[in-house]
């Protein structure tokens, strides 16, 4: 089977298992009714480090997911910056702004998309759904993406 290259690929193959586990922390003051974890959830932070704190309770549980990424057309500002530990990675990722004349633009959306898949499909029920929002200038890679990590990079 084929398999997807990008550049920093080596670097976050496997980053989603060294972000730390952040426990949930129910807020009385901001809930309605009794603040609890196993009910609906508003999680305030990075999605990456969100997604890990699930994990502990809704690992292989959750029946549908819709995520709804950065289109990255590179008319938005957008930045990759997600704290990744990688000096090798981080100097690459400083040293190339994302601009929409940025041929590295689309290295960058997969380096950060890598990991965020990589914990939803843990996350997923085996008969479980994930949807997701694109327009057509990241649906191939996020074809490629998803059927490696899916079906080829099974944690």
């Amino acid at each position: 089977m084929p398999e997807l290259d990008f550049k920093g690929k080596e670097f976050v193959y496997n980053h989603h298992l060294a972000i730390p586990h952040r426990p949930l922390i129910p807020h009385p003051d901001q809930s309605i009714g009794a603040p609890r974890l196993d009910g609906n959830l508003i999680i305030h932070g990075d999605n990456l480090h969100a997604l890990k704190s699930l994990l502990p309770m809704y690992a292989g549980k959750v029946d549908c997911i819709f995520i709804d990424p950065p289109y990255n057309t590179g008319n938005e500002g957008w930045c990759y910056n997600d704290n990744v530990n990688s000096p090798m990675l981080r100097d690459w990722l400083n040293s190339n702004p994302v601009s929409i004349e940025d041929g590295l633009r689309h290295d960058k959306w997969l380096c950060m998309m890598w990991p965020r898949l990589r914990l939803l499909h843990e996350l997923l029920a085996e008969d479980g759904s994930l949807w997701m929002t694109l327009d057509d200038n990241e649906a191939h890679r996020a074809t490629a993406i998803l059927t490696e990590v899916f079906w080829v990079a099974k944690p």
